[in-house]
C-alpha cells in the first residue's frame, strides 16, 4: 500500500474516532456537527469530503464496524466454548467484553436501532439480522451435537439478541458491580428461553 494511501486510511480511522469520542449516554450521533468531528480529528471541513459524503456516511460506515467487531468477537467466542463448554455464559461474558470495549459503538447501534433515520435502521437492522443468523446456526449445530431438540432456532436467536442488547443498554453505565448483577441475571434469562425452547419442541414432538 502507498504512503498516500496509508494517510487517507489514517485520517479516515481518526474521522471515525472522533465522531466517537463525542459520543456518550447524553449525546447521540444527530448531535454531532461535521465541523466538530474535523477539529476533533484534527483536520480542515473540507478534507472531510475527500472520505465521507457527509456525516450519515460516517455513522453508517461506524454501525458496520459496530456490527463486524461484534460478529468477529463472538466467533471468537465459539472457540472458547470448544474448549470450555458453557455457551451461554461464556457468549455472554464475551458480550460484556465488547460492551467494554466498544462503549460508543454500542451505543451508536441503540440509538439508531429505533431512530428517525430509516437508512440507519436498516444498517442496525442488517448488522443485527446477520448476528441472528449466526446463532440461530449455532443454536441448531449445538442442539444436533448434544442430541437435543429446539424449537425454532431462527426465533429462539432474535429472542435472544433482543435480550441481549436490552440488557447492554442497561449495562453501558452500569457499575463493575451492577454489571456482574447484570450478567448473571442474563446468563438465567437465556438459560430461561433456551430450555423452554427445547421443552417446546419435546411438547411438540409429542403431539405428533
Amino acid at each position: 500500500m502507498s504512503t498516500r494511501a496509508e494517510q487517507k486510511l489514517r485520517t479516515r480511522r481518526a474521522l471515525m474516532d472522533a465522531a466517537l469520542n463525542q459520543l456518550s449516554s447524553d449525546r447521540g450521533f444527530g448531535s454531532l456537527s461535521l465541523r466538530e468531528v474535523t477539529r476533533e480529528a484534527g483536520i480542515a471541513p473540507t478534507s472531510f469530503y475527500r472520505h465521507f459524503d457527509d456525516l450519515d456516511e460516517l455513522g453508517l460506515a461506524l454501525v458496520d464496524e459496530g456490527g463486524v467487531a461484534l460478529r468477529q468477537l463472538m466467533r471468537q467466542a465459539r472457540k472458547r466454548i470448544a474448549r470450555d463448554g458453557s455457551a451461554i455464559a461464556t457468549s455472554v461474558d464475551t458480550f460484556m467484553e465488547y460492551l467494554g470495549n466498544n462503549a460508543n459503538l454500542f451505543r451508536l447501534m441503540l440509538r439508531e436501532r429505533t431512530g428517525v433515520s430509516k437508512t440507519f435502521r436498516t444498517a442496525v437492522k442488517a448488522e443485527i439480522d446477520h448476528f441472528v443468523a449466526e446463532l440461530a446456526d449455532d443454536l441448531d449445530r449445538f442442539a444436533e451435537e448434544q442430541g437435543k431438540l429446539l424449537s425454532d432456532a431462527r426465533l429462539v436467536a432474535e429472542s435472544m439478541v433482543t435480550l441481549v442488547f436490552n440488557q447492554g443498554a442497561e449495562a453501558l453505565d452500569a457499575t463493575p458491580r451492577e454489571r456482574e448483577e447484570l450478567k448473571v441475571k442474563l446468563k438465567t434469562e437465556l438459560r430461561m428461553i433456551l430450555v423452554g425452547s427445547q421443552t417446546l419442541a419435546q411438547w411438540q414432538q409429542g403431539l405428533d
